[in-house]
């Protein structure tokens, strides 16, 4: 008998970390007054330390640290926007489309992982545009960061001194998602080193670039269909087993997401 542990969509793809991961990092860093209204594009390779509060805000001007110092973020793409996606205005829709897909392509090359491998790490990222004021004076940069863990993260995980290559091969379980408790909805995630009753183990795939939005439950229906399939054949197709899925809904659609998380119950 196949069991079904539904999980609620969520609005980021970088899933929450329990701060009780004894590699996690502490509030952040002082920010640097030279940067906060900055025309001039921040440098690219640069470490700082940040709060989950910062990776949700629009705008950053953390301190840089030395990357062999302690450290959660470094930034891995600074770039000018595209005249005709700027064009669209600060805070449009158009621009935070534009660094979603930007930022995402990119962290993949970066970590050297397919997009299934990096949904399922602890690594998301976090897209930083110019201040309001920096804008009206001409600023048009952006900066994606690597970061462990997200803006729904507790705290965020300590960093070695590069990321660059952190998922090439077969990525350390340190850096992979895992989950405890009954089911992973209401689960804590935490890294795949730690104990953990569930392990995000496959992604699926549930459209192509040009497709609309086929609504939620089509969605959320596919996603359970394919990731029963998909953890029975990651579980070696037991006679009772159980699975989880995280699905997502038409804002990260919209913003190119195509594919949905399948968790298997194991501890291993």
């Amino acid at each position: 008998m196949r069991r079904v542990v539904g999980l609620l969509a969520v609005v980021v793809l970088a899933l929450g970390l329990a701060a009780c991961d004894d590699k996690s990092e502490p509030a952040g860093g002082p920010v640097d007054r030279e940067q906060v209204d900055s025309v001039a594009a921040p440098a690219d390779g640069a470490c700082r330390r940040l709060t989950p509060a910062d990776v949700a805000a629009p705008t950053n001007a953390t301190r840089t640290v030395a990357c062999d110092g302690a450290h959660n973020a470094q930034t891995f793409l600074v770039e000018d926007l595209p005249d005709e996606v700027a064009a669209a205005g600060y805070g449009s829709q158009d621009v935070a489309s534009y660094g979603y897909g930007a930022c995402g392509d990119a962290l993949r090359g970066y970590l050297v992982g397919d997009e299934s491998t990096v949904m399922r790490s602890v690594l998301g990222w976090a897209y930083f545009l110019p201040s309001q004021k920096a804008w009206d004076d001409g600023a048009r940069w952006y900066r994606c960061d690597v970061v462990g863990g997200g803006a729904t993260s507790e705290r965020l995980v300590r960093l070695p001194a590069t990321a660059r290559g952190l998922l090439a091969g077969r990525p350390a379980d340190r850096w992979m998602v895992c989950a405890t408790g009954n089911d992973v909805d209401t689960g804590t995630k935490v890294p795949c080193s730690r104990r953990h009753d569930w392990r995000a183990v496959t992604t699926i795939k549930l459209g192509e670039p040009d497709e609309d939005y086929p609504g939620d439950q089509l969605v959320q229906t596919r996603t359970q269909d394919y990731c029963s399939d998909s953890v029975g054949a990651w579980l070696n197709y037991p006679d009772d087993y159980q699975f989880g899925f995280t699905w997502f809904g038409q804002a990260e659609w919209d913003a190119g997401n195509r594919r949905s998380i399948c968790w298997a119950r194991t501890t291993e």
